[in-house]
C-alpha cells in the first residue's frame, strides 16, 4: 500500500485514497477478485488503475462503448501511465504497434469492448501476453435484472476460462440492487469475491422534481441563468431530442444533440464538442453518457421521467463528478408514464423481463410522487438505510404545513373497493369526479355511492393525489395493465387507524458562480486543451482550478500541494498557470497569505533544508519576537504571509522554543476559530481540504491555516 500511495501522489496528485479505495486496492493487490459498487464520480477507475501499475503484466479493461475508450486512454496517458485501446477504429498497423509495446512492457492498461473477446484472432494474441487483471467496467450490464443488459457481457466468463492463467477479476458499477449484485457474481463467475459497497450517496447533487411546470419555458429560463455551465438534458425518445434541439437552436442557444438515430460521425462530433467544452449543452437520449468522465457538468435535466431508478441515478451521477455542488432536475409530466410504458412494451419481448421492467417503472413513479426526502428514497432502494433527511432536495426544502387528507384518502380507497379493484387510476378519477363518459355509464359506475364525491378536485390533481397514496404504499398498482387494489394499510386508513398527510412542492434554484481568477484559469485550460487536442478536464478538473484560484500558489512546492496536481502535471502545466496567478496578484495588488502545510511534507523532492533556509526562518521569528506585525515582517523581508507561517512551523519543528506569544487575531474572529476547531476535531488537521469542505464557505484557507498554526505554536509540537 505504500507503493500504491506513492503512485497515487505521483500520477494523480492526491495524498490519500478516498472512502474505500484503499481497501479495494489492497484486496486486488492480494490477488483476490472484487465486486465494487461505487457511485459515479466516486473514483472507481483509480481502484483498478493503481493496481495495474504495480502488478506484473497488463490489465485488460472491458468497457461497453468503443466511443468512450479514446477519452479514457487520453486521460490516463496524460498523467504518465502508458495505456492503449484496441477497437475497430484502428487499422492493422496501429494494432500491431500496440501489440509490440505490450510485449516490450511499455503498456500497462489495455481497453477493449466485450465484443472483441469473441474474436479468435484477439484470443490468440492476448493469450501470449501476461494478464495480471481483468477489470470489467459497468458490470451491471451482465445482469438481465439490471437496467442496461447487454448480451455481449454474458460471454466474458467464457473468455476468462479460455486463458492459460486466470488473472485477478475485478468488476465495477455505480448502481446495482442486491439482486443485480448476485447476478454479477454468478454470471462473471467471480471466485469468492470481496464485495465493496462504497455508499450510493452523492451529497453534492441537489435533487429537484418539478411537477406542473411549462417545460420549455422552464428550460429557457434555467439555461439563461446557467449559460456558463456545462449541462445535459435527457429526453425519453429520439423525436423529443430532435424537437427540443430545434427549439433551442431557434432561440439562439448553442446546443448539441445525441441519439442512436444519428450517424457514428454525428455522434462522435457532438460528444467531443461537449467533452472538450466547445459546447456547454447537449440534449440526448439515454444512449449518451455511459463512461463519460467529464467532471464539470453542473446540471443534468430530465425533460421526461426515466423508466427506472437505476438509469435515473446513473444519469444524474454524471453531474458534479468533481465533487462540486450540482443540480439534478426532473421536469415531470403524467404523460411520461405512458411514454415509458410504450417503450417497455415495444422493446421487451420476454414476459418475465417485461414484468420486471414495469415493476421498476412503478418504483420510479412512486419516487416522483413521494413527498419525503428524495435522496432517502433512492438510497433505500439500493439497500442503504439512512435516518436523517438530506436537506438538499426539493422535498426537504418544501415550506408549508402538512394537511390532513385522511378523509379524502378514505374516499379514494372506498371507490376502488366498490369498483371491484379492477380499474386503473384514470377510471377511478372519472368516477370520483362524476364523469359522464361512455365507459363510466356503460359499466354502471355512475350508480356507485362514491360517484361524484370528489368533484372539488381537478382531474390532474386527483390523479396526483392517488399516485401519492400509491407511492406511500397505501394502495397497490401493479401489472402489465395496472389496476388499483387495496392492502393492509388501505384498511387501516378506512378504519381510522392510520392518518394521511399531504404537502405541496415548488422549488427552483440556480448554480453557484465562480470567482474571477477561476474564469481566467479556465480560459487558459481551454487554450491548452485545444492545442493538445484533449478534453479540458484532463488537464485539471474544476475543483483543482477552484483551489488554484483561492490558494494562489506561485512556486512548485505550493503548486504540488493543490489537490489533483501530481509531478507530471506540475512539469507540463505548472509554469503557465503560476504565471497567470502571479500576473493576477500583481494586477489586483493582492496581499497573499498562502495556505500550505509544508512542515509535514516528507517528499525528498519537496522538503529541502539548508543552512541558508534555517537562517532565514530564524530571522523571521526574531522580527516577530521584536513585536513586529506579520504585515511589517512581510514588507521588510519581501516575503509573503504564507512564508512567515512556514518559517514559524520550521522553527518549532526543529525543537526551538519560541519564548513569546504570537497574536493570530488579525487572521480570524473568535467565532471562526471555534468553527475551525470543531471541524478539526471531526477530520483532523493533517490536510486542509477536508476541513474546508465542512466549514462555511466564508471561512477561507487562510483562516484554517492560521487556526492550525495557532494550535501548533501553543502546543509547541508538530502539526
Amino acid at each position: 500500500m505504500d507503493k500504491a500511495l506513492e503512485i497515487l501522489k505521483k500520477y494523480y496528485g492526491y495524498n490519500s485514497f478516498r472512502g474505500k479505495q484503499g481497501e479495494i486496492i489492497s484486496e486486488i493487490l492480494n490477488g483476490n477478485d472484487v465486486l465494487t459498487i461505487m457511485p459515479t464520480g466516486g473514483g472507481k477507475s483509480i481502484c483498478y488503475q493503481v493496481p495495474a501499475v504495480i502488478l506484473n503484466g497488463i490489465t485488460l479493461v472491458i468497457s461497453p462503448l468503443i466511443s468512450l475508450m479514446k477519452d479514457q486512454v487520453d486521460s490516463i496517458n496524460n498523467i504518465g501511465i502508458e495505456s492503449a485501446y484496441i477497437n475497430s477504429s484502428l487499422n492493422n498497423v496501429e494494432i500491431n504497434e500496440i501489440l509490440r509495446k505490450i510485449r516490450n512492457g511499455d503498456i500497462k492498461i489495455l481497453y477493449v469492448a466485450p465484443e472483441r473477446l469473441e474474436s479468435n484472432e484477439f484470443l490468440t494474441m492476448i493469450t501470449q501476453m501476461e494478464i495480471s487483471q481483468i477489470a470489467i467496467d459497468e458490470a451491471h450490464c451482465v445482469s438481465q435484472w439490471g437496467h442496461d443488459f447487454r448480451v455481449s457481457y454474458r460471454r466474458i466468463s467464457k473468455f476468462i476460462s479460455l486463458l492459460t492463467k486466470r488473472p485477478i477479476v475485478t468488476a465495477f458499477t455505480a448502481t446495482a440492487t442486491e439482486e443485480v449484485r448476485r447476478d454479477i457474481v454468478d454470471r462473471l463467475e467471480l471466485k469468492n469475491p470481496k464485495i465493496f459497497i462504497a455508499g450510493f450517496d452523492r451529497e453534492n447533487l441537489k435533487i429537484i422534481v418539478e411537477k406542473g411546470v411549462i417545460r420549455k419555458n422552464y428550460l429557457l429560463d434555467y439555461i439563461e441563468k446557467n449559460k456558463d455551465e456545462s449541462g445535459i438534458i435527457y429526453c425519453a425518445t429520439r423525436k423529443e431530442v430532435d424537437n427540443l434541439h430545434s427549439f433551442l437552436l431557434q432561440k439562439g442557444i448553442a446546443v448539441e444533440k445525441y441519439h442512436a438515430g444519428l450517424s457514428d460521425e454525428e455522434r462522435k462530433v457532438a460528444q467531443e464538442d461537449f467533452i472538450y467544452d466547445k459546447s456547454k449543452l447537449i440534449i440526448a437520449t439515454n444512449a449518451f453518457g455511459m463512461g463519460i468522465d467529464k467532471p464539470n457538468i453542473r446540471y443534468v435535466i430530465h425533460y421526461n421521467m426515466p423508466k427506472n431508478i437505476e438509469g435515473y441515478y446513473q444519469e444524474i451521477g454524471r453531474a458534479g463528478r468533481d465533487g462540486e455542488n450540482s443540480e439534478c432536475i426532473m421536469l415531470f409530466s403524467p404523460s411520461d408514464v405512458q411514454t415509458q410504458r410504450y417503450i417497455i412494451d415495444a422493446g421487451t419481448n420476454d414476459p418475465i423481463r417485461k414484468e420486471n421492467e414495469l415493476s421498476k417503472l412503478q418504483t420510479m413513479i412512486n419516487f416522483v410522487y413521494n413527498q419525503e426526502c428524495y435522496r432517502k428514497f433512492i438510497l433505500k432502494y439500493f439497500g442503504e438505510e439512512v435516518e436523517e433527511n438530506c436537506n438538499n432536495c426539493s422535498n426537504c426544502e418544501l415550506q408549508g404545513e402538512l394537511v390532513d387528507k385522511t378523509e379524502d384518502a378514505q374516499k379514494v380507497i372506498s371507490c376502488a373497493y366498490r369498483m371491484g379493484q379492477k380499474y386503473g387510476i384514470g377510471m377511478i378519477v372519472d368516477v370520483l369526479r362524476g364523469s359522464t363518459n361512455k365507459k363510466v355509464i356503460e359499466f354502471g359506475l355512475d350508480k356507485l355511492s362514491t360517484y361524484n364525491i370528489m368533484k372539488n378536485y381537478t382531474k390532474d390533481k386527483l390523479a396526483e393525489f392517488i399516485n401519492i397514496l400509491i407511492s406511500y404504499g397505501y394502495l397497490n398498482y401493479r401489472g402489465e395493465y395496472p389496476v388499483v387494489t387495496l392492502n393492509n394499510k388501505s384498511m387501516e386508513i378506512v378504519k381510522g387507524q392510520r392518518q394521511v398527510f399531504i404537502k405541496q412542492v415548488n422549488v427552483k434554484q440556480a448554480v453557484a458562480k465562480n470567482n474571477e481568477l477561476f474564469n481566467i484559469l479556465r480560459v487558459i485550460r481551454m487554450e491548452i486543451a485545444s492545442e493538445e487536442k484533449i478534453p479540458p478536464y484532463i488537464i485539471f478538473g474544476d475543483n483543482t482550478l477552484r483551489e488554484l484560484s483561492t490558494r494562489m500558489p506561485i512556486n512548485e512546492e505550493q503548486f504540488l500541494d493543490i489537490s489533483g496536481v501530481g509531478k507530471a502535471k506540475l512539469e507540463k502545466y505548472g509554469e503557465v498557470f503560476m504565471d497567470a496567478i502571479k500576473k493576477y496578484i500583481d494586477e489586483k495588488q493582492i496581499k497573499v497569505s498562502f495556505i500550505f502545510n509544508t512542515v509535514t511534507r516528507e517528499s525528498k523532492e519537496i522538503k529541502v533544508k539548508s543552512d541558508a533556509k534555517e537562517k532565514s526562518y530564524v530571522t523571521t521569528v526574531n522580527m516577530l519576537r521584536d513585536s513586529m506585525s506579520f504585515e511589517d515582517v512581510a514588507k521588510e523581508r519581501g516575503i509573503t504571509i504564507q512564508t512567515i507561517f512556514s518559517h514559524i512551523e520550521h522553527y518549532i519543528a526543529d525543537n526551538n522554543d519560541l519564548g513569546f506569544d504570537i497574536d493570530f487575531s488579525e487572521f480570524f474572529t473568535e467565532e471562526e476559530e471555534k468553527v475551525v476547531d470543531k471541524a478539526i476535531s471531526e477530520v483532523g488537521a493533517n490536510a486542509l481540504k477536508p476541513i474546508k469542505e465542512i466549514v462555511p464557505e466564508s471561512i477561507t484557507y487562510n483562516v484554517i491555516k492560521a487556526v492550525i498554526l495557532k494550535r501548533f505554536v501553543i502546543n509547541n509540537s508538530n502539526i
